[in-house]
C-alpha cells in the first residue's frame, strides 16, 4: 500500500482527521497546539491524530495528497479544511463549528 494510499484510509475512514505535531496531550508545535485547541472548543473531544514527527513518509505525503505545504492539515468527512490559518478564520466565523457539527451527525 502506498503512503497515499495509507492517507486516504485515514481521512476516508475517520469523521474528524488531524495530521499535527505531536499528540493532542503534547503538541510539538504551537499551530498544533492551537488546533487541537480550537477543535476541543468547538466540542469536538473524539478525532482521529497523526503524529507526523514519528512519520516521516506521511510528513512529506500529506503535503502531496492536499497540495498544502504546511502542518497542522485537518479533514472532516474525507475532505481536507485546512491549516491552522483557515481554521482559525472559520473558527471565528462560526464556519468550522457547523461544519464539525454536520461532521457528528
Amino acid at each position: 500500500m502506498s503512503i497515499q494510499d495509507v492517507i486516504k484510509k485515514q481521512v476516508t475512514e475517520n469523521k474528524v482527521v488531524l495530521y499535527m505535531k505531536g499528540t493532542p496531550d503534547f503538541p510539538q508545535c504551537g499551530f498544533s497546539a492551537n488546533t487541537v485547541g480550537i477543535l476541543r472548543a468547538c466540542g469536538v473531544q473524539d478525532f482521529f491524530t497523526v503524529n507526523v514527527l514519528e512519520e516521516p513518509e506521511i510528513r512529506q505525503g500529506i503535503k502531496e495528497y492536499a497540495n498544502w505545504p504546511t502542518i497542522p492539515q485537518l479533514y472532516v468527512n474525507g475532505e481536507f479544511v485546512g491549516g491552522y490559518d483557515i481554521l482559525i478564520e472559520m473558527y471565528q466565523s462560526g464556519e468550522l463549528q457547523k461544519l464539525l457539527e454536520k461532521a457528528a451527525a
